[in-house]
């Protein structure tokens, strides 16, 4: 348990690491491409070495020298290990290994931790077995361990429809250039998250394969492209400086985030607008970010949160601070992420002393006077940062199992000591 101290003023910058999003994208890309690719600003933290990890039982090669990642690529020759690949609670990993073992030979078994064989995978499966991949979960729950028993993608028209995760989109797209036929994918219906299937049709793009497009729905993959190795940067994660970003906004300080894209394809930089639309202060340069807080607009405020939803712990807590009903809708995914996060931050907003319900389709909070709490993390990191926050402005916050920063943001704690260092 790790006790926040308070800030009595806030005036810092901070540089935040690679994005998670684009590091795990461009891992895979780059196992898949020929010859060796060079990662700069890649993301070290608990996802990224499960994905490297796994990708080593495949059969790539990975150094690591200096302030790059060296991949060398397998040209889309995937090995199998012959022994099930653990993922611990990675849900990206396993979704797009899913897809990427499939042009491989040989049985692959991709399981991890009990939260994340609890997570769906239905959807991409269903949609690689009409590609002609031999794919299934235990007596066909839809769910990890995922057994496929490779021998490559025959390509052909796949449809997703009102799919929870663009995951399974993306992991399709990554794969389908080393289909034996072209790929089409369909969307019908809402697709939450569309935002990261943009950043995953620009990784292909950087790394030399093109996606053919009727609008956003419809997506046409020529078979017999191949990614070609190349130096590549990752971005950094705009998830992670949305803590900074709150930091700001709750202490009426400011904060100077540095190595971040204020143009970024990530969807969870549009948090600053909303940021904005609440009474905070926001200068964009070439790749950093100034936010400074304000007093906290009143009154009621709804938003769609579908394109970044891992904003809503972020945003929730604001709200907690915020006079006010603020509702955040069109998240009902959230359910399925490394926690249930809807369940999650009602209860710990609640445990504050501050109004929080549940809906349908994400959750209602009531602003007020937030108190100290020990706060449960049920291991999920962005539940664990966001609520931090919460107590650079609470005397006396409380954060259970502080460790689980470690999925995406292993520094985090030294960070948030440095804004008390910076008074």
């Amino acid at each position: 348990m790790k006790e926040v101290k308070p800030l009595t003023k806030l005036d810092a910058v901070v540089k935040i690491p690679g994005s998670k999003s684009y590091s795990q994208r461009a891992l895979v890309i780059a196992t898949l491409a020929e010859g060796t690719s060079s990662l700069r600003n890649l993301l070290f933290a608990e996802d990224t070495e499960y994905m490297m990890a796994a990708l080593c039982l495949l059969g790539v090669e990975i150094t690591e020298t200096g302030d790059e990642v060296l991949v060398k690529g397998t040209g889309g020759r995937i090995i199998s290990p012959g022994k099930p690949i653990f993922l611990g609670n990675n849900g990206t990993a396993l979704r797009f290994l899913t897809s990427a073992v499939s042009l491989g030979e040989g049985r692959f078994v991709l399981t991890g931790e009990k939260r994340l064989r609890e997570r769906p995978v239905k959807p991409l499966i269903d949609a690689l077995a009409k590609l002609g991949v031999l794919v299934r979960t235990e007596e066909g729950s839809g769910f990890p361990p995922v057994t496929i028993d490779a021998r490559g993608l025959d390509g052909g028209n796949v449809t997703f429809s009102n799919v929870a995760s663009s995951q399974y989109i993306s992991s399709l797209l990554i794969s389908a250039p080393y289909a034996q036929g072209d790929v089409e994918i369909k969307l019908h219906g809402h697709t939450v998250s569309q935002p990261y299937i943009e950043m995953t049709l620009e990784a292909m793009r950087l790394f030399g394969v093109e996606v053919g497009r009727e609008g956003k729905d419809q997506f046409r993959i020529k078979s017999g492209q191949r990614y070609g190795a190349r130096p590549y940067t990752v971005e950094g994660d705009a998830s992670t400086a949305s803590y900074f970003f709150l930091a700001a906004a709750l202490c009426r300080g400011r904060v100077r985030v540095l190595n971040i894209n204020p143009l970024s394809l990530q969807g969870d930089i549009r948090l600053l607008e909303t940021l904005e639309n609440l009474g905070c202060t926001v200068v964009r340069g070439d790749d950093w970010v100034e936010i400074t807080g304000g007093a906290l607009r009143a009154g009621d405020y709804t938003i769609d949160m579908g394109d970044m939803p891992d904003m809503v712990p972020t945003l929730a807590v604001l709200a907690a601070f915020r006079d006010g009903r603020t509702v955040i809708d069109n998240v009902s995914h959230l359910r399925i992420k490394e926690s249930n996060r809807i369940a999650a931050l009602v209860k710990e907003i609640s445990r504050m002393g501050v109004g929080a319900e549940e809906t349908a389709d994400g959750l209602i909070v009531t602003g007020g006077r937030p108190q100290a709490a020990e706060i449960e993390t049920y291991n999920d990191h962005r539940i664990a940062m966001s609520f931090a926050i919460a107590g650079l402005v609470v005397p006396g916050m409380k954060i259970v199992n502080p460790q689980c920063v470690g999925k995406s943001f292993p520094t985090f704690w030294e960070e948030l000591e440095r804004l008390n260092n910076e008074q």
